[in-house]
């Protein structure tokens, strides 16, 4: 037999190891150790991660487990099952045990006790249903617990057919070459087929020609995806009950996507008689066009105008330009392009904008005739160049070289001269230099250097000439350690971080002032963790007050947040979850108690049960019931909250029931009064499109004058020009809630509302990134919104004149608030007599911003001592707040989605206090007439849909886009169109199961069933390039929020990608046990990962581990990492069995040459022309992360990716590309862990796109 052994540290002695462990010597088996202390022999008592798998006499594993992994120190036990065939039907979630048997196997493990964590369910398991044939497809999947087990017919289950004559239409593209300057480019042209041959007849696809797959949920929701041999998505249909909603793909006939045509562009070509006009094409469909390089250079999303691209010689994109900037009402006042350049390793350097008015053909032809310098490349310059006083040390020898306004600058390898002094040590601990030095380690000597690191990034203000510069220290071993922001007002903000041998923080201080001539302020952070590195506590500490302890957090055996004791003490808040992994409670347990235990919130989501009504008026809300969902969406929320401390609230709980379509769309959303459940209060009921759009709301509010039933506030009809709203019809007359007036509402070039004049707002100028520079509310009076953002979209400031007038002489009130790193600021100015008018100034201000009766005034707000720092309300804590003017800390209660509902604190005498509390309707406005919820000038109680800052316009600002509650929607289009086909719409229409906090992108807020929106990449009207056997959808879809939880103890895997992309995770699911159960911890918005899976150290044994196929990624349970063994991406025989289908995935192998192209043709010889070859781990992780990757796992044929030409510009460089971006800022100093997670989320949101695919 032969054993595995692996030691991560170097140098230990195997006979040690085996000693200390009691392995189970007569079995195959594979053990891990990997230390999270620095230890220098070998210790079972030091901190580690120790893992072992048995495999059976074919090599399929058996047990995998995980060694003291639980928070008392059980092991976790996954067993593995196969059936007479060899196929692994049942998928086991783990399994604490009793105890530990310090590695050796589970002769008898505890099944039965064990599943006692999962509620006692009888089939603590996922279970397939596979079909008898060599396909080996599933037919069938039941998810875990009793709700979704087999027998009980609540599964997923798959059909695989052919079509029918005349069930899908074909549309066929002509496409005509037209050069201009020298570039080619194709423009198609749509049309239904004519053809009469083996594949069509009457405009249809003959039968037995494409795939049907049919995917029915576990509620009986149905999509259907029609496929053609080459792997297209041509059709993905639904239903709604009376109709077919169809969205069709077209291909030119070089296999590009030119043409998205959604439904209601498919309606209006039937409707006339198929014909195609362009406004059907600009109004309701997507279009693209490429080159005779098969480069995207031209696309056109509805709603919006051409946007165009211009790429180098080396196809990186180099100038790309939208609507607004081809007209003279942009920030710059002129024509022009936004431009990237790049030095020779591919890293951007500086970008800006770059004024000319010549056509897109003319400028690419220019970068393709370059000779001199044609890689369009620029390096870094001791003297560089000088642009309104700011010093940039590049040179500037790209394209382009005249009448540009640089942006943004990023530096690497050495600091800028202008850089601050860097510190020799931080906290202790050195830091690397732009000199190469010798350092040595275990007696052995490197030579360390910041070289191939960002060291520092200049972002410019767009309205005027200031700037922002960030700098970064690191570690020896090119960890970020600290950081250096200097503001646009003087001031500056440094972090130290003393990081411990895995990377995971110590302790974190931080020293901030608004201006460098006032006194600031610093905040210490300290961290305490368990032996597996789970947070336990984290404590807080502002200049020389006391220090608090923020959190002190408790775990299951699952390594489950279970509770939380926030403020010393202040409050418990528990946590619980279904056997999938859901929140289904806050205090759960305390809302039948009179007083709630002490607690200030209890909060009960029910996904399959239903305690409430039906429905309060079936007549009027016809077909909109409230039943049990099994699917994920939530069927009904209970909550109890305090009021008033000391006060117990109503002992009935308040509750919203759910409604929802054939398409998960939210229906309707029923308040259930305590008293009086059939009152229809707070209710929204809607109706959509074919697009999905709204096309009516329905809303009321609380019952008013004796009456009996709630006060309907907005009964609105949604007009449409395309898919741009054009009015909003308020036939109710009721003021309250949305304005209403029907008055028109237009757009600029790239989408985004320039009025709303019903509510009061008569323009909105965008700046160059779409958000909006300055909202006017009133010509007459001068009152706007004006706002500072920087290059790269951070917001620096607000301002809010208003035009007061007294007895005298009038007054010009400005408020200004100053954001600043997570600092607040207010202030405010006045110019002109008339006396005192700032009480004034703000009654009329939230007159005219929103809801008067949603929100009171703060009453509590004090002025600061003048001691303090000037003008400072309050900064961000992970629990919340500090309120700088009231030496407070506050704590927060947050529901599934993220909302604030109860902020409190401590008040001075001691005791505690209710500051700010809300309830809100499904699409995010405040309840009315409540009295207990706050808006005050620049105060933390703006933070509540989401966690985002309602704006005195009643709009929030989501970071990306701005959003209007009152109709759902938003006021700006989608950056992120092409992925989502919903430019305006907010969570795909159903907010409660997926929420958008950044306007970007709607995620699943609590796992759900383990799919993605229908209208998101890869959704079902919006597929990857998928094969015939659609079987699940990518873990992309378990990305979530934990209320509350700014520490989370989560698992690894797909969650360390999620991180990666900026998003929060869940709690741990414990269908994905098996990756790790305990691999980031976020801080701040950042994450510190400590690789613990096998993932993060399967190269150091020359092993690599795969992905699963999407029926294997719901509880990718029996199947662990240790359980997957290839080399080079094949199969060891034996080892896997047929009806997994085992993909490379995002890992690394060996090269023998660095002609990576070369490797991958040689390998894949037939698409030699088709393709693009990439990196999965892009090559700039070399330069930016030396060391972590060699260049022969760089190269390697694992790490190569064949993207198609006609889809190369779209999704890597536009989607892929700005990923990675994004990693490299948030990630100075990543694990190889986290290198591969980043790229294996790649690989599971666009693989089915590549060739050969990745699944």
């Amino acid at each position: 037999m032969k054993k595995y052994l692996l030691s991560l540290i170097l140098f230990l002695s195997f006979t040690i190891l085996l000693k200390a462990q009691n392995l189970t010597q007569a079995e195959n088996y594979l053990y891990s150790r990997v230390y999270l202390e620095a230890v220098t022999t070998s210790s079972s008592t030091a901190k580690q991660i120790q893992e072992v798998s048995y495999f059976d006499g074919l090599g399929r594993p058996k047990q995998n487990i995980s060694i003291k992994e639980t928070p008392t120190g059980k092991d976790l036990l996954i067993p593995i099952e196969y059936d007479a065939f060899g196929r692994q039907t049942k998928n086991i979630l783990p399994l604490p045990q009793q105890g530990t048997g310090n590695g050796g196997i589970f002769t008898s493990p505890d099944m039965a006790g064990a599943a006692s964590v999962y509620g006692n369910a009888s089939n603590y398991y996922s279970e397939k249903k596979i079909e008898n044939s060599p396909l080996n497809r599933v037919l069938e999947n039941a998810a875990p617990g009793d709700p979704w087990k087999m027998a009980n017919g609540k599964t997923i289950k798959y059909t695989f057919q052919t079509n029918s004559d005349s069930e899908v239409r074909k549309f066929i593209i002509t496409t005509s070459w037209s050069t201009v300057s020298g570039v080619s480019v194709g423009t198609p042209t749509l049309k239904i087929s004519t053809e009469n041959n083996p594949y069509a007849s009457g405009g249809s696809y003959k039968a037995g020609t494409l795939y049907k797959n049919t995917v029915n949920d576990e509620d009986g929701n149905t999509t259907v995806t029609f496929s053609n041999s080459k792997g297209q998505i041509l059709l993905v249909r639904k239903n709604d009950g009376s109709q077919n909603v169809d969205t069709y793909y077209a291909y030119n006939e070089y296999g590009q996507q030119v043409f998205v045509i959604l439904p209601l562009a498919v309606k209006a070509i039937a409707a006339a008689n198929n014909s195609i006009t362009t406004a059907t094409l600009n109004d309701l469909c997507y279009q693209y066009r490429y080159d005779n390089q098969n480069r995207m250079v031209e696309k056109k999303f509805p709603g919006k105008d051409w946007e165009y691209i211009v790429y180098d010689q080396q196809n990186r994109i180099a100038l790309i330009q939208d609507g607004n900037l081809r007209t003279t009402t942009n920030n710059f006042n002129a024509r022009g392009w936004m431009f990237t350049k790049y030095d020779a390793l591919g890293r951007a350097v500086y970008t800006g904008f770059f004024a000319n008015t010549a056509t897109r053909q003319a400028i690419q032809n220019t970068l393709n005739s370059m000779s001199s310098n044609a890689a369009n490349n620029e390096k870094f310059s001791s003297t560089g160049i000088t642009q309104n006083g700011m010093n940039i040390y590049y040179s500037i020898d790209a394209f382009p070289k005249e009448n540009i306004t640089i942006l943004s600058v990023n530096y690497y390898d050495t600091y800028p001269s202008d850089a601050p002094a860097k510190p020799d040590m931080v906290l202790g601990q050195n830091t690397l230099n732009p000199v190469p030095s010798n350092t040595t380690v275990n007696s052995i000597t490197t030579s360390r250097t910041v070289k191939g690191l960002p060291t520092a990034s200049y972002v410019r203000n767009i309205n005027d000439t200031n700037w922002t510069k960030d700098y970064v220290w690191y570690d020896l071993k090119g960890r970020e350690i600290g950081t250096y922001s200097m503001n646009h007002l003087g001031g500056f903000t440094k972090t130290e971080t003393e990081l411990d041998f895995t990377g995971v923080p110590r302790q974190m201080i931080t020293f901030h002032k608004r201006r460098n001539t006032e006194a600031g302020l610093t905040i210490k952070e300290r961290f305490e963790y368990d032996g597996q590195n789970r947070l336990l506590k984290h404590w807080h500490k502002v200049d020389s007050r006391p220090e608090e302890l923020l959190a002190e957090n408790t775990y299951n055996e699952l390594s489950q947040l279970i509770s939380k004791k926030v403020g010393n003490g202040l409050q418990t808040i528990d946590y619980a979850y279904n056997i999938r992994g859901w929140l289904t409670g806050i205090n759960e347990k305390q809302m039948s108690l009179p007083n709630l235990g002490g607690k200030l919130f209890s909060y009960k989501v029910k996904y399959n049960q239903k305690d409430g009504i039906t429905n309060p008026d079936p007549a009027f809300f016809s077909g909109k019931d409230v039943v049990p969902k099994f699917n994920g969406n939530i069927a009904e929320v209970d909550w109890r909250a305090v009021e008033t401390v000391g006060v117990n609230p109503a002992s009935t709980p308040k509750r919203y029931g759910y409604a929802y379509d054939k398409f998960n769309r939210l229906l309707a959303g029923y308040y259930q009064n305590p008293n009086n459940p059939y009152s229809k209060e707070n209710t929204e009921s809607l109706t959509y499109d074919l697009d999905s759009k709204i096309s009516n709301l329905y809303r009321t509010s609380v019952i008013e004058n004796n009456n009996t039933t709630a006060t309907v506030i907005d009964n609105l009809n949604y007009v449409y020009t395309g898919n741009k709203i054009s009015a909003v019809n308020d036939i109710t007359g009721n003021t309250t809630g949305y304005e209403g007036g029907g008055n028109s509402i237009t757009y600029d070039m790239n989408g985004n509302m320039v009025n709303l004049l019903d509510k009061k707002i008569t323009s909105i100028k965008y700046n160059f990134l779409n958000l909006p520079d300055k909202i006017v509310m009133s010509t007459l009076f001068g009152d706007y919104l004006g706002y500072t953002y920087t290059a790269d979209g951070t917001k620096l400031q607000k301002i809010s004149p208003s035009l007061e007038c007294g007895i005298i002489d009038c007054n010009t009130i400005s408020t200004i608030t100053d954001y600043l790193d997570g600092f607040q600021y207010l202030s405010k100015t006045s110019s002109g007599g008339g006396g005192d008018s700032e009480s004034m100034a703000l009654t009329k201000e939230m007159s005219r911003a929103m809801e008067t009766q949603a929100f009171s005034p703060d009453a509590n707000r004090v002025p600061p001592p003048p001691s303090k720092t000037p003008n400072l309300q309050f900064f961000s804590t992970s629990e919340g707040y500090y309120d700088y003017e009231k030496d407070q800390y506050i704590y927060q209660y947050k529901d599934l989605l993220g909302n604030v509902r109860v902020s409190f604190g401590r008040s001075s005498a001691g005791a505690l206090e209710i500051v700010d509390a809300n309830d809100y309707y499904p699409f995010g406005m405040n309840h009315l007439k409540t009295g207990n919820s706050i808006f005050a000038q620049s105060s933390f109680k703006n933070y509540k849909f989401l966690g985002n800052e309602l704006q005195e316009t009643g709009l929030y600002d989501m970071g990306a886009r701005f959003y209007i509650p009152e109709l759902g929607i938003f006021g700006q289009h989608d950056p992120l169109s092409a992925s989502t086909l919903d430019p305006y719409g907010y969570a795909y229409n159903n907010p409660l199961f997926y929420a958008d906090p950044t306007g970007l992108y709607g995620d699943p807020v609590n796992g759900g069933k383990n799919d993605i929106p229908a209208n998101s990449l890869g959704g079902s009207n919006n597929p990857y390039q998928i094969e015939e056997i659609v079987l699940d959808a990518p873990v992309r879809a378990m990305a979530s929020k934990l209320p509350n939880c700014s520490y989370c103890h989560t698992g690894g895997g797909v969650k360390g990608e999620l991180q990666s992309l900026g998003i929060i995770p869940p709690p741990i699911s414990s269908e994905e046990t098996w990756r790790r159960l305990h691999t980031p911890i976020l801080h701040n918005g950042s994450a510190y990962m400590m690789s613990g899976d096998m993932l993060g150290i399967s190269d150091l044994l020359g092993i690599v581990f795969s992905k699963l196929e999407p029926e294997n990624e719901e509880a990718a349970l029996g199947l662990s990492a240790l359980a997957i063994i290839l080399t080079k991406g094949k199969a060891t025989p034996g080892i896997i069995k047929g009806e997994i289908a085992v993909e490379k995935g995002a890992i690394l192998g060996n090269s023998i040459s660095n002609n990576y192209k070369s490797t991958f043709f040689t390998a894949n010889p037939e698409l030699k022309g088709t393709v693009v070859v990439h990196h999965a781990v892009e090559q700039q992780a070399l330069k930016r992360y030396p060391g972590l990757i060699t260049e022969s796992e760089m190269h390697s044929l694992e790490n190569l990716r064949g993207i198609p030409k006609s889809i190369n510009s779209d999704v890597h460089l536009s989607q892929i590309r700005k990923i990675w971006n994004k990693f490299y800022k948030e990630n100075a100093n990543p694990t190889k862990k986290q290198i591969l997670d980043q790229a294996t989320i790649i690989d599971q949101k666009f693989g089915r796109q590549f060739t050969p695919q990745v699944k």
